[in-house]
């Protein structure tokens, strides 16, 4: 049951395609979602908020993603994790991001600052006393501020079925190429009636927590929000799905289908 929390807050998070001329979230949009292991049995919970902040005198928005275990599973795997970035309300380029997590007693807590001029980060290793810089590729995401970012600045409109998207993100560190296929839409149902959502296919690393590297599905809403309604992952042992099931101060009408 290790990092389930982990994995879908990430996933939940992860790159999506599209774009539109206006942002698709202000401050105060808010989500939570449900995660179950193996199709019945509840795991845990996850939120994301958008706040305003402040970065060296700057106004930012400052996410907050929170992940834990809930009903049995944490009596005897308890996950406490958060997942925080602070970027650019225009261009959506990260300045500060911090995680600090809990996972069975595995624990991380790391803040990274971005220095997009040098492309540099700083990584400060908070339980190891340990900083180091390293080179980043130009316009380079955190893993938070990477959903926030493609929100607004890929156009789905653009890409075929079977299209693929890359993304450059620096997580704990190291760069990492990030890559989503493209495919489709289709009608799925969900907590608040029947939805059109777009479907895309992260590719992830095969092994210890995923069973192959198509393992992942992903639906968002096909909408100005964008919003991410469900992800469905094969792990290595059983499988992992979180579903949205509450969300406020969304900046557009989230379009329901209305069947005769």
């Amino acid at each position: 049951m290790k990092n389930l929390i982990s994995i879908a807050l990430f996933l939940l998070i992860m790159p999506k395609s599209w774009a539109q001329t206006e942002s698709a979230f202000d401050t105060g949009e808010w989500f939570r979602f449900e995660m179950s292991y193996s199709g019945f049995f509840k795991a845990g919970e996850a939120t994301l908020k958008v706040n305003n902040g402040s970065y060296n005198g700057k106004p930012v928005y400052h996410v907050v993603g929170k992940g834990w275990t809930t009903g049995a599973i944490k009596w005897f795997f308890k996950v406490e994790d958060l997942y925080e970035s602070y970027f650019d309300k225009v261009h959506i380029r990260p300045y500060r991001f911090i995680r600090k997590i809990d996972e069975g007693g595995h624990t991380k807590n790391i803040e990274i600052t971005f220095d997009h001029e040098q492309n540099k980060a700083l990584v400060n290793n908070i339980k190891h006393s340990r900083k180091a810089e390293f080179d980043t590729k130009p316009n380079i995401q955190d893993m938070v501020s990477t959903f926030y970012y493609l929100r607004n600045n890929l156009d789905v409109d653009d890409l075929n079925v079977g299209d693929e998207v890359f993304v450059n993100m620096f997580f704990d560190e190291e760069n990492y190429g990030f890559k989503i296929r493209y495919l489709g839409s289709e009608n799925i149902k969900t907590p608040f009636g029947k939805v059109n959502a777009l479907k895309f296919r992260p590719y992830v690393m095969a092994g210890r927590v995923f069973k192959e590297e198509e393992s992942l599905t992903l639906w968002v809403s096909n909408d100005q929000n964008r919003i991410p309604l469900r992800v469905k992952a094969d792990l290595a042992v059983g499988s992992l799905r979180a579903e949205l099931n509450a969300f406020r101060g969304l900046k557009y009408p989230f379009k329901i289908i209305v069947e005769n």
